[in-house]
């Protein structure tokens, strides 16, 4: 571009001699023209990003033991509740019967107090009829005091073995209780040797081997939902400001309140763009002080679990939108020592060569943030031909329109 800008300048001053020569001013140079558009342009941004999955279940045992086996194969899918991995029973089973056999002798024991009650109740009831019968006996001395504080003696004995026995049903009515909590940790304790995956997804690698002896702080192995699948990318907090619309510029989106509307490309490592288009699924609750980055969440489908855990990608959307800009092929545009110039021709074919303030490239296009109106024709094709000042001969080109990507990704 500096050697075409240099062409520009070069050609003007032979063609200024050249009007000087007595041979006359050299024709009029024939040269490709197309209108600058008007129009509201996507500004696009790109942020690395980092897959994860969308729920990760680290597996862990509940009881600790000796590792037996292994029941599911690495990398593969599983279901939810699906053994992986199985402790040695054999103690937990004898748990079990102990804990059973202790239910079963406090049944016994509630069985025979309950007996007894019954013993004692009816005791007393005899008890009390000879009381009733023999007091008025007694009292005309038809029979001997004695016999009467006897069967006092006996109403009362029965009366204390009924709260004996009540007492006795209570307490085995508690340990049956226990008993039956103790059998449902031993049964529990049992189950949790078959140790299950927590949700549907990609079992990662075993973190031990069978005969390992493990316990609740161990981490076996982890299961990954992964459709959808999670994507981490950070945002700025100018870009932030820009998609939920509070930029004093204007032109953004609400990521969240308008989620289903943001379409998120994701480019993989090495360039390929993945079919299913993402969406926003929540931002973090603060900026980062440190990076002064926000963490943004987006989720893209993955059937056929193609997309992984850890690997890395480039989220791509539109971050604002440009309202009524000012468009011209890049090829139009010369670039020379920190300038950009661009040929304009007038309504007379005269060029004119201005200074312009470029911004966001669009594909094949350039952003004109001053110096050129709508409508205006300028030269792509054959300005090493002209200066400023020239009259040329152009020759219309179709409007650059065509090129503009319809959403911006």
């Amino acid at each position: 571009m500096f050697l075409a800008a240099v062409a520009w300048i070069a050609v003007g001053t032979g063609c200024r001699q050249a009007a000087r020569s007595p041979a006359g001013p050299p024709p009029a140079a024939e040269v490709s023209v197309t209108p600058a558009i008007q129009r509201d342009v996507p500004v696009m941004g790109e942020w690395v990003a980092t897959l994860e999955g969308f729920l990760n279940a680290e597996i862990r045992p509940y009881v600790s033991g000796y590792v037996i086996r292994q029941d599911y194969r690495e990398g593969g899918f599983v279901h939810k509740d699906d053994v992986l991995f199985e402790i040695d029973p054999r103690p937990f089973e004898a748990a079990l019967d102990l804990a059973r056999g202790q239910l079963a002798q406090a049944h016994g024991q509630l069985a025979q107090a309950q007996g007894q009650l019954a013993q004692a109740t009816a005791q007393l009831e005899l008890a009390q009829i000879n009381v009733k019968r023999d007091t008025p006996l007694a009292a005309a001395r038809a029979i001997a005091q004695s016999q009467l504080d006897s069967e006092t003696q006996a109403e009362k004995t029965a009366e204390a073995a009924i709260a004996t026995s009540k007492a006795a049903i209570v307490t085995a009515e508690a340990s049956i209780q226990t008993a039956e909590a103790a059998v449902k940790t031993a049964e529990l304790n049992l189950g949790y040797t078959e140790v299950r995956s927590l949700l549907d997804g990609i079992a990662g690698i075993a973190e031990v081997q069978i005969g390992n002896l493990v316990s609740p702080s161990t981490a076996l192995t982890t299961v990954s939902q992964v459709d959808p699948i999670r994507a981490y990318f950070p945002i700025t907090e100018q870009e932030y400001l820009k998609v939920t619309g509070l930029s004093s510029s204007g032109g953004g989106r609400d990521w969240m309140k308008d989620s289903s509307a943001t379409e998120l490309k994701l480019v993989l490592a090495d360039g390929t763009v993945y079919a299913h288009s993402g969406k926003v699924y929540f931002t973090d609750r603060e900026v980062d002080p440190k990076t002064a980055t926000m963490r943004v969440v987006a989720t893209f489908p993955n059937p056929g679990n193609m997309l992984r855990p850890g690997q890395f990608g480039r989220v791509r959307a539109v971050k604002e939108t440009l309202r009524g800009a000012v468009l011209i092929p890049q090829r139009a545009v010369s670039e020379v020592q920190g300038r950009h110039l661009v040929a304009v021709v007038g309504p007379d074919n005269r060029v004119s060569v201005r200074n312009v303030e470029v911004g966001q490239r669009m594909d094949a296009l350039w952003v004109v943030e001053s110096g050129l109106r709508p409508g205006e024709l300028v030269i792509t094709e054959g300005t090493v031909k002209v200066a400023d000042g020239a009259v040329v001969v152009p020759k219309a080109e179709p409007a650059p329109g065509a090129s503009l990507p319809a959403k911006g990704i």
